[in-house]
């Protein structure tokens, strides 16, 4: 590495409070969902920002985000860096939109230092990472790559029944570049941990080496709807006790995996609820989580057993159908490196770490190579209005960032302003 740069800790922070106050919650939270009008202004003060950088910006067809810095090698693949500007309905002000805006910060420290580079660097703000408003989630980071078609991404439809490219439109976000073809050398990301683990054990960094196996399911559970004064309890077949006995054997499946196997069950609901009226059909999704693909399947397959025990124990019908999946994901060698050299020559407490959470991060990892960067967050907590981050990590995750993507872009030249 040939020079160790330091950002601006102050701006990047200020920046960050000046994005929080775009969908404010009373709280100290935010809420921008995505395509949302908040979003709409958190992209625009974003790409203000950006332009004032001196930097072009353009709008692909999912309305994933780009702002360019160009390098000497005009005709090289960009360096991109990013994460997402959209939120929780009660989320946080540094889920997504801190890895965005240390990499605009990242390009307001080259300019400061009049340091050109070899490759271009792209920043980008990718397009419904939540999944908040439109699911499943990373929908635009999954266009991009070819996980998810385009016509089949614009179609999906949020709870009021606007398809998301009505939502595009309406936001003045749909734009005309091509979402897929384009050349990318690499990608990283900057981002709270969203967990306890870094703060716990005091550490500064993590040094992110993949992605952990996510599997959701949708799971149906149809008994008899009937009177809840005139059915005795014996001849009942309901489908709400039936669910909580379930969710019981979900707890123990996910004890046999212990202690990096979790299981949340995230959405409940009784179909033409009433109060004096036995379920008689429920619907819940299940979200599964580890760091080995086959042990996952495991987990599914015991999954789907014990559910099929109760149901036949109670006389009631179950089906358990795939919604989404994501394999275990490992990063790029040769760029998880370069954040673990950064960390050391900065000098930085670190530990490696398998990301908890999805990530588009995870899809551009199997399209280029790909890192990513960890910070602590306070108590762990993230898609809670109380997330919050410690502005001296703020600045050290950049400053890791900083150097790990200046290695991989390479310095061109540095013009000594003074």
């Amino acid at each position: 590495m040939e020079k160790l740069l330091r950002i601006d800790g102050a701006r990047l922070w200020q920046s960050l409070m000046d994005m929080a106050r775009i969908g404010a919650t009373e709280k100290g939270g935010v809420r921008r969902l995505a395509l949302t009008e908040e979003d709409a202004r958190g992209r625009d003060l974003f790409s203000q920002w950006c332009r004032d950088a001196g930097m072009t910006v353009s709008v692909d067809e999912i309305g994933n985000l780009f702002a360019r810095r160009e390098g000497t090698q005009i005709e090289a693949a960009p360096v991109l860096i990013g994460s997402h500007l959209d939120t929780q309905p009660e989320g946080g002000r540094f889920d997504g939109v801190y890895g965005v805006l240390a990499a605009l910060e990242l390009v307001r420290t080259l300019n400061d230092a009049n340091i050109a580079t070899e490759k271009p660097i792209e920043i980008v703000s990718w397009t419904n990472e939540e999944g908040a408003r439109f699911t499943p989630a990373m929908l635009g980071s999954a266009v991009f790559t070819g996980v998810t078609s385009l016509d089949d991404a614009l179609a999906k439809q949020d709870a009021q029944g606007i398809t998301l490219a009505d939502a595009l439109a309406q936001s003045g976000y749909r734009g005309t570049r091509a979402v897929r073809g384009q050349a990318v050398d690499s990608y990283f990301e900057a981002h709270i941990e969203q967990g306890p683990v870094l703060e716990a054990n005091g550490t500064t960094i993590g040094v992110v080496t993949g992605g952990q196996a996510i599997r959701w399911l949708d799971v149906t559970v149809t008994g008899v709807a009937a009177h809840a004064g005139t059915t005795p309890m014996p001849y009942r077949k309901d489908a709400y006790f039936a669910a909580a006995q379930m969710a019981i054997e979900l707890e123990h499946i996910a004890g046999r995996y212990a202690p990096r196997g979790l299981v949340t069950i995230g959405q409940i609901g009784i179909a033409n609820a009433s109060r004096n009226t036995i379920a008689g059909k429920v619907a819940l999704t299940v979200d599964l989580r580890h760091h080995d693909d086959s042990e996952v399947d495991a987990m599914e397959h015991d999954l789907r057993a014990a559910f099929a025990n109760v149901a036949m124990t109670r006389g009631v019908e179950v089906s358990v159908d795939m919604y989404w999946r994501s394999p275990a994901t490992p990063f790029d060698a040769a760029c998880v490196a370069l954040v673990a050299r950064a960390v050391d020559a900065l000098g930085y407490s670190n530990e490696r770490i398998v990301s908890g959470a999805g990530h588009d991060a995870i899809h551009l990892a199997r399209h280029c190579p790909t890192a990513m960067v960890f910070i602590p967050c306070v108590d762990g907590l993230s898609h809670n209005e109380a997330e919050d981050a410690l502005p001296e990590d703020v600045t050290r995750g950049a400053n890791v960032l900083l150097n790990a993507v200046l290695a991989r872009a390479g310095v061109a030249a540095t013009v000594d302003a003074h």
